[in-house]
């Protein structure tokens, strides 16, 4: 069993939603368009239309999408005319397509992502859906759905997490314990080197570089807390900051335990070495069981947290990427649009778009979890109980910062482990070219 090739990363960032659905059901191939442009663009606002502009052009996300729509309709007798577009097409053509005559509602993503076009007044509030809707999400992810001016802007989906992911029969060979703690966990890193494997299975050739980023955002929020990394994150505190040159410190210490030759595979390859059993633990998402449809191995798969390194923080941030939709800041049909909004964040509408596409987690409190697979009825725990979310590196930074100076940076400096401070350094100075005051 092999992991599939994962599309190649955009400027804009990574589309790690075409690899997550292969977890839990098959992908298909995007059916591209060539841009990204409103339905009926200058056409009269028709009163029992709504329209939606949406990157699931993948044949799964695709199917479920329509789902909705036409529950929506049969409900609310509202018809929703869709225009899809591929996701990489999508995210590339965003702020033209925001600045022009865009769709009714739109596709999009929680945190800094939605933050950016609310604050550049490209998107409308929606408060009023959140009096509604608001009592079936929790507190982190109502955090994630606001603006810096604390209204709504955004309305969650789906989400999944990110941890450290195992064998459950190579844990019970060796019988190796679940680490609780930073020495516990680079003690078990230790062993399993002792025992012949690769500690943690890397891989961030190419175009994968986003995937080191899961383990530097878990070691800067273990040691220095959710309120110091999303400082970080949006160019708000230096990157010579001691606290981060902490982070740097805690990752050298774990850079011993890193499959060799990480610069040269991919994470797919990574991935699968785990999966073979020839490395014990992978910092990656859910989406980590690719194309995995023998059951037998899939029931084999298990994750813990990552390990808490300062008492004061615990391991109370979980990295859960989510995906949602939001309003365009002159919606033609506003009274429609708030309809549907309201009914996206519905349990009905999770639990009808997960029927179709079971390669996520709800965020909805109220979905219904009776079907899901052991991954995912873990997944919904952690994400559940955590005190806040993050959304990823490239998805809490500007993508420009991350893609041209972060993931370069990171990678080259994992290479030769050193104190990090000509990496801090270097990265301090492209901080202004990136974030204004």
């Amino acid at each position: 069993m092999t992991l599939q090739s994962r599309t190649p990363r955009t400027p804009a960032g990574p589309s790690r939603r075409k690899v997550v659905q292969g977890l839990l059901g098959a992908s298909a191939a995007a059916l591209a368009t060539p841009a990204l442009a409103a339905c009926g663009s200058g056409a009269a606002a028709d009163p029992k239309t709504v329209t939606f502009g949406s990157n699931g052009a993948d044949a799964t996300p695709k199917k479920a999408y329509a789902a909705l729509t036409d529950a929506f309709h049969k409900a609310d007798k509202l018809t929703v005319k869709t225009n899809t577009v591929d996701h990489d097409t999508f995210q590339k053509s965003i702020s033209t397509y925001l600045q022009g005559t865009p769709d009714d509602v739109f596709t999009w993503f929680a945190g800094y992502r939605m933050q950016y076009f609310a604050k550049k007044g490209l998107a409308a509030p929606v408060d009023d859906v959140w009096e509604k809707i608001g009592g079936d999400f929790s507190d982190a992810a109502k955090q994630l759905s606001k603006g810096e001016d604390g209204k709504y802007y955004f309305v969650p989906l789906y989400n999944y997490p990110w941890a450290v992911f195992y064998r459950k029969s190579v844990f019970k060979k060796y019988g190796y314990g679940i680490p609780a703690n930073w020495s516990q966990f680079t003690a078990l890193a230790k062993q399993m080197k002792k025992d012949g494997l690769s500690p943690i299975a890397s891989g961030y050739g190419g175009g994968d570089s986003w995937s080191i980023l899961g383990a530097f955002d878990y070691l800067n929020l273990r040691a220095n807390g959710y309120d110091f990394h999303m400082s970080l994150m949006r160019g708000q505190v230096s990157w010579t900051d001691k606290r981060a040159a902490r982070t740097i410190d805690l990752w050298r210490e774990l850079a011993p335990y890193y499959q060799s030759g990480a610069a040269g595979r991919s994470w797919q390859d990574a991935a699968q070495s785990l999966l073979d059993k020839k490395s014990g633990m992978a910092v990656i998402g859910l989406f980590l069981g690719q194309q995995v449809t023998d059951e037998s191995l899939r029931s084999d798969i298990d994750f813990f947290p990552f390990p808490e390194i300062d008492s004061a923080y615990g391991q109370d941030t979980v990295e859960a990427p989510t995906d949602g939709f939001m309003l365009s800041r002159k919606p033609k049909n506003a009274d429609g649009a708030a309809k549907f909004l309201e009914f996206l964040g519905s349990a009905k509408a999770e639990n009808l778009y997960m029927g179709v596409d079971p390669s996520n987690v709800a965020v909805n409190s109220g979905a219904d979890t009776s079907s899901y697979n052991a991954l995912q009825k873990k997944s919904a725990e952690l994400i559940a109980g955590a005190k806040h979310i993050t959304q990823f590196a490239d998805r809490d930074s500007d993508p420009g910062f991350i893609s041209t100076v972060i993931e370069p940076g990171f990678a080259e400096w994992l290479n030769h482990p050193d104190d990090g401070s000509a990496l801090l350094k270097k990265i301090e100075s492209q901080r202004s070219h990136f974030f204004t005051a």
